[in-house]
């Protein structure tokens, strides 16, 4: 019996991933916001290390590469785009304006993905290695920037949250799309740099 795909361990933080970020809307949906807040923190670490862990095969084929950059943003999108969205909807986030703010992140969220798919299959094609700049923020940042907010969501006032977090998502789906340089922050560059030996002082 024969399935199409690539099963190896390059894609193992991916699925799992995935699987969290289903998990989280589980728990928004029956009213758990922080298991949810945590799920999507984990999907966050999960695609911090799961390029690191991909180019540690040396022997992939431009198919396996093309299918984990595929695979990657459809994952982003559902953990990154949707479980934030789902998380809001349950935390208060509704009604007309609430839902056309929500439609708008998870769409920006695509919209962003999908052109980062395009550029960078196109850019592999030339260079190779890993880009140093995003173009606009990276929808992985959702995994750092909802919970950061939401740790105050029990502290400030809940019409203070309420206002927080209808202005939030859309001034994050701005930044997914607006094509400025940011950083990367760069995992394998890290690693390897904390493995040289460190020079003497004179």
């Amino acid at each position: 019996m024969k399935f199409i795909g690539f099963y190896d361990y390059t894609v193992i933080l991916t699925y799992l991933s995935l699987i969290l970020g289903l998990l989280g809307m589980k728990f928004a949906s029956i009213g758990n916001t922080g298991a949810a807040v945590v799920c999507l923190c984990l999907c966050g670490v999960c695609d911090m290390f799961d390029g690191a862990v991909a180019r540690t095969k040396k022997d992939r084929t431009e198919d396996e590469k093309s299918f984990g950059i595929q695979l990657d943003s459809l994952c982003d999108i559902v953990c990154f785009g949707v479980l934030p969205a789902v998380i809001l909807r349950y935390s208060g986030v509704g009604g007309t304006l609430g839902t056309v703010i929500l439609v708008l992140y998870v769409l920006c969220a695509l919209i962003r993905l999908a052109f980062f798919n395009v550029m960078e299959t196109k850019r592999q094609q030339t260079e190779g290695g890993c880009v140093k700049y995003y173009r606009g923020l990276p929808v992985t940042s959702s995994a750092i920037i909802f919970p950061f907010f939401f740790l105050f969501a029990g502290v400030l006032p809940s019409g203070v949250m309420r206002v927080i977090f209808h202005v939030l998502p859309l001034i994050v789906a701005l930044l997914f799309i607006l094509d400025v340089p940011v950083p990367k922050f760069n995992v394998t560059a890290l690693m390897a740099r904390k493995k040289e030996p460190a020079e003497d002082v004179q």
